[in-house]
């Protein structure tokens, strides 16, 4: 016989363990610790270890209360539960002055050390934009904290699986001690991808660096780098064919205008790499390298191309023009190239049917995204082939420039385009195109 005295429990006390570790995965630190005040049972859902797998701790340089109490928060619970930690990311929000980073560097000394101690299950590591050229970096706070890191890396060196330093614009002794961390213990990192993109200072001619390449020697099993076009040279691709050629599936290079980018490659080492890494797609993004003579000397036809960003970020050439680069240059990769990203201030030179053409010709394109001064029509004709299906984008995003204050004929023009494709770009695509006033 029931008893009728007793309470009545809630239908969440029965709820299982695993759906309760998922709720809870969806909790900030915050609404946590509250709900674990609940029962004993939810008290140890706080426990769990997949909880705490992955955490982001943001150093604000001006911060709020509320961001104080977020950033103490999430560096307390961070070391409580350092254990269970496999995926950590750490952001630097506006640093404005040497004491602010001169606190960053002391506790993320004492996070690095007390991590070092109690965690063994470390596989991800992000800290990116340091920016460690700043004047606000004083050499012994620089100095230390560089020192931290390596030691860090060194500990974590035989289970680390990912490293993003991007952004941290630091020599290149400094960056090859923090590399050769990676693998101190062994002579070898088997590391599988790390992000170096503007790692080293600003004008460095890292290719012709003989340190450079030995520490790259020591990777062997990458399989996705990310870096700037200043650190390839014939050896390096040599290194990366002899080492990590059986696991190298990516290679993410960006060239800015103010990195050192004259070097002579052979197509020979790209064409040796790509032989033995069969599975090895390279991604292109460059800045303000818009002339065709730069281009042609890094576009060798030798490279498996898989995406190409371009942009001119606003600036103006008369010098420069567009139409040898879509005509001579991205033809060569119409049997690889999947992405294309265009940002142009080619305001001097009307580029509609060589582009149409770029597209047509490359069989494998699926994403597009133009900025540039271009006619409206361009964006019907590009839709017609589309669905005559000599075309296969699925993405394409488009900004119009125009130098006309008014752009009321152009948008009603456009409205009337969409109107006419609106099955074709509602069914198959993700589509976007405005005009912009570019006066």
């Amino acid at each position: 016989m029931e008893d009728d005295n007793e309470p009545e429990q809630s239908s969440w006390a029965h709820l299982p363990d695993v759906c309760l570790r998922h709720v809870f995965h969806w909790l900030d630190d915050r609404d946590r610790s509250r709900a674990a005040l609940v029962c004993k049972k939810w008290s140890c859902a706080m426990y769990s270890g997949s909880l705490w797998r992955c955490r982001t701790i943001t150093f604000y340089g001006q911060p709020s209360r509320a961001r104080t109490l977020e950033f103490q928060s999430a560096l307390w619970y961070t070391k409580k539960f350092g254990k269970y930690l496999k995926h950590l990311e750490v952001k630097l929000s506006n640093p404005y002055n040497t004491p602010f980073i001169k606190k960053f560097q002391v506790t993320m000394k004492g996070l690095l050390s007390h991590l070092g101690k109690c965690n063994s299950h470390l596989v991800s590591l992000s800290i990116k934009y340091l920016e460690l050229d700043c004047l606000i970096w004083k050499n012994v706070v620089r100095a230390q904290f560089i020192k931290n890191l390596a030691t860090f890396l060194k500990r974590m060196s035989k289970q680390l699986d990912y490293l993003n330093l991007k952004g941290a614009r630091i020599t290149l002794e400094e960056g090859c001690e923090l590399l050769n961390s990676l693998s101190s213990l062994t002579n070898r990192s088997f590391i599988s991808e790390i992000n170096i993109e503007d790692f080293f200072s600003l004008h460095l001619s890292v290719y012709s660096s003989a340190l450079f390449h030995q520490t790259m020697s020591k990777f062997h099993r990458l399989t996705i780098l990310t870096f700037n076009y200043n650190c390839i040279s014939d050896e390096l691709l040599d290194i990366l064919r002899e080492h990590s050629s059986h696991s190298l599936c990516t290679l993410n290079i960006k060239c800015h205008i103010h990195d050192p980018h004259g070097q002579v490659v052979s197509g020979m080492s790209w064409a040796n790499l790509a032989k033995r890494a069969p599975k090895l797609n390279v991604n292109f993004f460059f800045e303000r390298v818009m002339k065709h003579d730069h281009l042609a000397r890094i576009l060798l036809v030798e490279i498996p191309v898989r995406s190409i960003s371009l942009r001119s970020c606003y600036f103006s050439d008369p010098d420069w023009t567009m139409r040898p680069t879509l005509t001579n240059l991205l033809p060569a990769y119409w049997h690889g190239l999947q992405k294309l990203t265009l940002e142009l201030n080619n305001d001097h030179e009307l580029l509609d049917n060589e582009l149409l053409q770029l597209i047509l010709s490359c069989k494998r394109l699926l994403f597009l995204k133009v900025w540039a001064f271009l006619s409206v029509s361009f964006m019907e004709r590009l839709l017609q082939n589309r669905a005559e299906r000599k075309c296969i984008l699925t993405t394409i995003k488009v900004r119009i420039y125009t130098a006309q204050d008014d752009s009321t004929e152009e948008e009603r023009l456009l409205a009337d385009i969409y109107r006419k494709f609106k099955y074709l770009i509602d069914s198959e695509l993700n589509y976007f195109v405005i005009t912009y006033p570019m006066v």
